[in-house]
């Protein structure tokens, strides 16, 4: 075991270049961890190959969280760096921590309804249309007006990368976008036209955190137990269309996924059927 010197010389270089108590107690703790698990070897005897070593089984045998195993190597590259004056190697062969897939959040048919029940006007427009698209926030809120084109039933949506396609826009959707862009917008736009398809009553463009703001006190007024934002409606979009038998290709190609793989997180969700079942006959549904 490498003297409490060792120690005490991190602990003050850390307040040197100050660093919260919370973050002092943390690194000196991952300290510990590593050299309790090289057999108290001193950090001078050791390096690249024992970090990776020890990062490695955090990852492996621990299943830390990528952000657990991110800070017991800062931890670490600080001992090197700033007490021991030692640069480490670039470690390629260190096995990473994962980050645990997230199931996401869905909303029912009903849940929508009653959420898009609570708005009106151009509110209650670009919140259906979220829905109606499975567009993102920042996509929806960028369609200009030439990006539509209601008589082919398609908007051009310009997505991550400045990648564009072409999202399908039919039914009632389509009927109200027309209207809007009849008897509403033009009030907007008497004296200023920033050319986007949603603008706020100044002409302007409507920002994120409005549509933010506006889906998260539909859904509290609405009663929704949910933690709903306007990205919770994409997956809704995506979950109900495959649970009407759409196919996963087509709801990729919909949603602008680069990987098939990202779109498959939603095959993990219970349908509306299987829930259904649940609730009536589960004791403690």
């Amino acid at each position: 075991m490498p003297p409490p010197k060792l120690l005490e010389q991190y602990r003050e270089r850390l307040r040197v270049k100050h660093y919260s108590l919370r973050t002092e107690d943390a690194y000196l703790h991952w300290a510990r961890r590593f050299i309790f698990f090289h057999g108290k070897r001193h950090p001078r005897e050791m390096g690249g190959p024992e970090v990776e070593a020890f990062l490695s089984h955090l990852a492996t045998e621990g299943r830390v969280a990528p952000s657990t195993q991110n800070q017991a190597l800062a931890a670490l590259l600080f001992l090197y760096r700033e007490v021991l004056a030692k640069e480490l190697p670039w470690m390629d062969g260190m096995v990473r921590a994962k980050r645990p897939a997230r199931v996401p959040v869905v909303l029912t048919e009903g849940e929508v309804r009653a959420l898009l029940g609570q708005l009106d006007g151009t509110r209650w427009l670009a919140t259906s249309l979220l829905y109606a698209t499975g567009m993102r926030a920042s996509e929806c809120l960028g369609l200009t007006v030439d990006d539509v084109n209601l008589t082919a039933g398609y908007v051009i949506c310009t997505g991550k990368g400045r990648k564009q396609r072409l999202v399908p826009v039919g039914g009632e959707a389509a009927q109200w976008v027309k209207r809007y862009l009849r008897e509403v917008r033009p009030l907007y736009t008497r004296r200023r036209d920033s050319g986007r398809l949603f603008v706020n009553p100044r002409g302007g463009r409507l920002s994120r955190q409005s549509l933010w703001t506006i889906v998260r006190r539909a859904a509290l007024r609405a009663g929704l137990r949910h933690r709903v934002s306007p990205h919770v409606l994409r997956h809704s979009f995506a979950s109900h269309l495959l649970e009407g038998g759409a196919d996963l290709r087509s709801i990729q190609v919909m949603l602008g996924h680069a990987d098939i793989a990202t779109t498959q997180i939603y095959t993990h969700l219970p349908s509306t059927a299987l829930l259904q079942m649940y609730r009536r006959f589960h004791p403690r549904a």
